[in-house]
C-alpha cells in the first residue's frame, strides 16, 4: 500500500534522520548518522561544523578519530577513521559506465584509446600508491603523475599552462591508492593510510543508495543518481528491495520501509545555521526543499554559495560569515520577516559558530 506524505512531513523526517534537532554535545561521534554517508568538507564551515550542529562534540582538527578523503562527486568528505575500509568500497564506482559518468570528460580519451575507465582508475591508483609514501602536496603528486601516465590520462590545463592528469580520476583514485587528505591543508596534502584495503563486503550502512534514501528520502532514482554522480540505470540496479513508494503531494518517491513510520512524526522544531555544503542542502530535489525558483538561485548560485538559515525544517534565508581577525559577524538575509524568537535563536546559533571557530562574535546583522 502506498503511503501519502506532505512536504512538511518529509522535511521533518530529514531533520530528525540527520539529527539536526539534537542539542549540543548530545550525539556521540559513533552515532552521528551523517558520517555513514560522509560529511562534505568544503569551506571553513564544512564537515566539523556539520557535526557540531548535529549535537556532536567535535574532535579537534588532526584528531585521529576522523579522516578526510575524496569520495562522492570527487569532493572531500569526513568519515570515522575506523570505517574507512567500508567507505572505500562503498564509494568506489560500480561499473565502467558508472566510472565514466563520475569522471566526466576524462572518459572520452580513455575509451578512444581502448582503455576501460575502471581499469584506468586502478592504474592511476596503483601509480599514486607508489608515488605517495609520505605527506605530499597535491600539485607535486599531479606533476609526477603527468610524467608517468600516458597521453589518454592527461589534459592541457590552460590556467596553469601545464599538462595534468584529469581532475576527477585523480580525486577518485586517491582513496583507492590508500591516501587520505591531511586536514586543514590548502593546497591539499595527501598522505598514506597504513594498511588500508577496501572491504570485500562493506556494511549496508555505508551503501550510498540506502544512505541517500535514509538521510535524504523519500527520493527518486534520478535524485539519488544526481547525489552520487552515477547513471540512473546503475542506481536502479541497486535499488533496495525494502524501498517502498511514498507519494509526496501526489508525486511518487521512495523511502526505506523501516523509516515510513517516522514520517508521521510531523515537523521538527529547530533553528540552525547550515554550512553551504551541508548534507541537508545536498539532495537533488531542490524544488521540494525550496519551491521558489528565485530563492533557489540565491541559495545555489554558480559561485559563492551562502549558508542556509534552517527554521523548523524550512530554509528561511541565507547567511554569510564576515570575519575580521579574531572577530566574526554573521550577516543574515531572511526571505521573510523573522519572529523575534527566531531572531534570538539565530543569535544563539551565531554564538555557537563563533565559539566553534574560536573567535568572538561581534554581532548578527539581520537584513530587513
Amino acid at each position: 500500500m502506498t503511503t501519502e506524505a506532505t512536504r512538511a512531513q518529509v522535511l521533518g523526517l530529514r531533520v530528525r534522520a540527520q539529527q539536526l534537532d539534537a542539542a549540543p554535545a548530545t550525539t556521540a561521534l559513533e552515532d552521528a548518522a551523517v558520517l555513514d554517508l560522509g560529511a562534505q568538507d568544503t569551506g571553513p564551515d564544512g564537515a566539523r561544523w556539520a557535526l557540531a550542529v548535529r549535537g556532536v562534540d567535535v574532535p579537534a582538527i588532526g584528531d585521529d578519530a576522523l579522516v578526510t578523503a575524496w569520495t562522492l562527486r570527487g569532493a572531500p568528505h569526513v568519515y570515522r577513521r575506523a570505517e574507512l575500509p567500508d567507505v572505500a568500497a562503498a564509494t568506489w564506482p560500480w561499473s565502467d559506465a558508472d566510472a565514466a559518468k563520475r569522471v566526466f570528460d576524462a572518459s572520452k580519451p580513455l575509451r578512444a584509446a581502448g582503455i576501460g575507465v575502471m581499469d584506468a582508475l586502478d592504474s592511476v591508483a596503483g601509480t599514486m600508491r607508489q608515488l605517495v609514501t609520505e605527506p605530499t602536496v597535491k600539485g607535486e603528486v599531479s606533476g609526477r603523475l603527468a610524467e608517468l601516465m600516458p597521453e589518454p590520462y592527461l589534459r592541457w590545463c590552460r590556467p596553469c599552462q601545464a599538462t595534468h592528469l584529469y581532475e576527477q580520476p585523480f580525486r577518485l583514485a586517491a582513496l583507492r591508492a590508500g591516501l587520505e587528505l591531511e586536514p586543514g591543508t590548502s593546497p591539499p596534502v595527501l598522505r598514506p593510510v597504513p594498511g588500508l584495503t577496501p572491504s570485500s563486503a562493506p556494511d549496508d550502512r555505508f551503501d550510498v543508495v540506502r544512505g541517500a534514501l535514509r538521510l535524504l528520502g523519500p527520493s527518486t532514482p534520478k535524485d539519488v543518481a544526481g547525489f552520487v554522480d552515477a547513471p540512473v540505470a546503475e542506481v536502479r540496479r541497486r535499488w533496495p528491495q525494502d524501498a517502498v513508494e511514498v507519494r509526496v503531494d501526489g508525486a511518487a518517491r521512495w523511502l526505506l520501509a523501516a523509516d515510513v513510520e517516522a514520517l508521521r512524526s510531523g515537523p521538527a522544531r529547530t533553528v540552525r545555521l547550515l554550512g553551504p555544503y551541508d548534507l541537508y542542502l545536498q539532495g537533488r530535489d531542490r524544488d521540494l526543499l525550496v519551491p521558489d525558483p528565485a530563492r533557489r538561485k540565491e541559495l545555489w548560485p554558480v559561485l559563492g554559495r551562502p549558508g542556509a538559515v534552517l527554521v523548523d525544517g524550512e530554509v528561511a534565508g541565507g547567511w554569510r560569515p564576515r570575519a575580521s581577525g579574531r572577530r566574526l559577524r554573521v550577516a543574515v538575509q531572511p526571505w521573510a520577516t523573522l519572529p523575534q524568537r527566531t531572531v534570538a535563536a539565530v543569535g544563539e546559533q551565531a554564538e555557537r559558530l563563533a565559539a566553534f571557530r574560536g573567535v568572538t562574535l561581534a554581532g548578527v546583522d539581520v537584513a530587513d
